[in-house]
């Protein structure tokens, strides 16, 4: 089944076109790295396919339903963790996760249930801290799971391991690998290239359009590149 269907979309600021009539599918269960240069046009297409930005022109299909007609459904069925606005930071973890379970629609038992889960989940009190006195992996850990507490089918993470560690982005990726065995579908962007191969499929957006996609071995041995950053480069015409 495909979880996302984007055809022809289409976003246009004036006589500037960000995105210029785009198409392609993510497949459900898989996992697409989202790639491209600053104004390459992938924060303006994923805000509309989030719902936060009316396209120009085009059809976005979520999980079978139309992303305008069926938009409420849609967007119970999406996760988002943003790189700029996850959590609140002057509230503890534990306050975020109730906050944002609230939000979603949970009950008083479905919260108390989500917040010990996360209590287990990081261990030594730290769910009771407030999300500025925490280490960048663990916020990035505590930011995930809130992103999860309505456990939708599709998953958005913006540049998820920015600022963390190696260690810590290996762990974030093995988070990652555990969302898809359960179904799940996730669109990652990232600007760290060598994690770009961890993903299923990669797809690269350029001055508003698509100028590669596939699977990132296939691709490498298909075009005799030694590494996705070479295929990154080659794609965008050598820009950065």
């Amino acid at each position: 089944m495909t979880a996302v269907e984007v055809r022809n979309l289409t976003k246009r600021f004036g006589r500037f076109t960000a995105v210029d009539r785009i198409s392609f599918s993510v497949g459900q269960g898989e996992i697409l790295g989202f790639l491209g240069p600053n104004g390459a046009g992938k924060t303006t297409t994923i805000k509309m396919i989030l719902g936060l930005l009316e396209p120009s022109g085009g059809r976005i299909t979520i999980l079978g339903r139309d992303a305008r007609r069926d938009r409420n459904e849609v967007k119970r069925a999406i996760g988002y963790m943003s790189q700029q606005f996850s959590l609140y930071p002057l509230l503890t973890v534990s306050e975020n996760v109730e906050f944002f379970s609230g939000i979603s629609g949970l009950k008083r038992p479905e919260i108390r249930a989500r917040r010990a889960e996360l209590e287990a989940e990081l261990g030594n009190g730290l769910s009771r801290l407030q999300v500025r006195a925490l280490p960048p992996g663990i916020r990035q850990k505590a930011a995930l799971f809130v992103s999860l507490v309505a456990d939708p089918e599709l998953v958005f993470l913006d540049e998820p391991t920015s600022g963390v560690d190696p260690l810590a982005r290996r762990a974030f990726w093995h988070a990652i690998y555990g969302l898809r065995e359960k179904g799940k579908t996730i669109l990652v962007t990232t600007h760290n290239l060598d994690e770009a191969e961890y993903a299923d499929r990669i797809l690269v957006l350029h001055r508003g359009a698509v100028v590669l996609d596939g699977r990132p071995r296939a691709l490498l041995e298909e075009r005799g590149a030694e590494s996705v950053e070479q295929l990154f480069r080659e794609a965008i015409g050598g820009e950065t």
